[in-house]
């Protein structure tokens, strides 16, 4: 698969939305009840583009010459806004209908790791709303821990699911006291 990770941009959210859109509607893996708008999407990546990364996965589109269309994304976000946290990212891939197991995930995750740790975070953290093995086998794969479950916390398309709560270590040594300043 011929396939380029990039920085995303405001001129991505449509597609991002596109892509989320399905989660949100159709799933039970976004808590969120409405999908959001291509606007508040273009506000979520340059917001979180700003500190974190977000990035997207595209493929050559067949039916323009020379133009690509993304088919996933990836980002970083606060995992709290408390300022303890600040060295801590929560992560989120989400592909479009078809791309599982095609190794864009992993390839999404793996650039978005990379980005994070050269911003300076130390700990990156996911959320699974269960059941769901794909994304829980793609998170394990690539190192993640899981570290615990929350019960029947989240209520959506007429029940109750559990959210299973993961982390990695993304830089080594988390023994002694972070680099001074903050996160780049």
């Amino acid at each position: 698969m011929d396939l380029t990770i990039r920085p995303a941009t405001p001129d991505d959210a449509a597609a991002c939305a596109d892509i989320y859109g399905h989660y949100v509607r159709n799933t039970h893996v976004s808590f969120e009840s409405e999908p959001p708008s291509t606007e508040e999407m273009a506000r979520r990546i340059t917001g979180y583009a700003a500190r974190h990364a977000w990035l997207v996965a595209q493929v050559p589109d067949a039916t323009t010459p020379g133009g690509h269309d993304v088919v996933g994304f990836a980002y970083g976000a606060p995992y709290s806004p408390r300022e303890a946290y600040r060295w801590s990212v929560e992560t989120s891939v989400y592909l479009e209908v078809g791309r599982r197991r095609t190794g864009a995930g992993r390839a999404l995750y793996e650039a978005l790791f990379e980005r994070l740790a050269e911003r300076g975070y130390r700990r990156l953290v996911a959320g699974l709303a269960l059941p769901n093995d794909a994304s829980l086998g793609l998170h394990v794969a690539l190192g993640f821990e899981v570290v615990g479950t929350l019960r029947e916390i989240g209520w959506k398309h007429g029940r109750w699911h559990d959210v299973m709560r993961l982390q990695k270590d993304l830089a080594p040594g988390l023994e002694g006291a972070p680099p001074s300043g903050e996160p780049a």
